[in-house]
């Protein structure tokens, strides 16, 4: 009987996959370091800390071998399957660490107050400084329901109970913020010629 010698990075994905499954190590291995880029890039893309992306790239593989013997050719590539997971596990690692709402007697001061910070200058761009101008240029009510909303993820009904309001007014105000923040945005500014 003769035996055949093949290198496993030379293996379609699927067969590597199904390596993954029966515990084989040398193919779980060439598995691994084939996706382990694009699987540590989604994750990053995702949550911009590395220690986190590096656990979620671990899961996503723990997770692949797990659930080897469902994958189906037929809805994707490994590789889609493969990123599909460590997006989902990143996207469910970001709302976990979500952080709490700001107390609204300290967003009046964050409407407010553009930070000096060099990291602030850094990140400043004219389109930012628009925006935070045109969110300032709002009515207080209006502007505080659309940053709950908008940068803090609040839905309505959370706005309507931090600022003990109907559910009603919090939509009001949030989609009457974003309206005039639309137009104002979409105004020409100041200094430019519209001939």
């Amino acid at each position: 009987m003769s035996r055949f010698w093949f290198s496993a990075g030379r293996l379609p994905d699927e067969a590597l996959l199904s390596g993954l499954a029966t515990g084989d190590p040398e193919l779980a291995v060439t598995f691994v370091r084939r996706f382990q880029h694009t699987v540590f890039g989604v994750a990053i893309a995702v949550t911009g800390d590395p220690q986190l992306a590096e656990d979620i790239a671990q899961q996503t593989f723990e997770r692949a071998w797990r659930h080897a013997q469902i994958y189906d050719s037929r809805r994707g590539s490994v590789a889609t399957w493969l990123t599909t997971i460590a997006h989902n596990l990143a996207i469910d690692a970001v709302r976990s660490r979500r952080p709490e709402p700001v107390a609204p007697e300290d967003l009046d001061a964050i409407l407010g107050v553009v930070s000096d910070t060099p990291e602030q200058h850094a990140l400043a761009d004219e389109a930012s400084s628009h925006l935070r101008a045109a969110v300032a240029e709002l009515p207080r009510e209006q502007g505080r329901a659309l940053v709950m909303a908008g940068i803090y993820g609040m839905t309505a009904q959370q706005v309507a109970d931090w600022e003990h309001i109907p559910l009603g007014t919090a939509k009001t105000r949030i989609r009457a913020g974003m309206g005039k923040l639309r137009n104002t945005l979409a105004s020409p500014k100041r200094g430019d010629h519209v001939q």
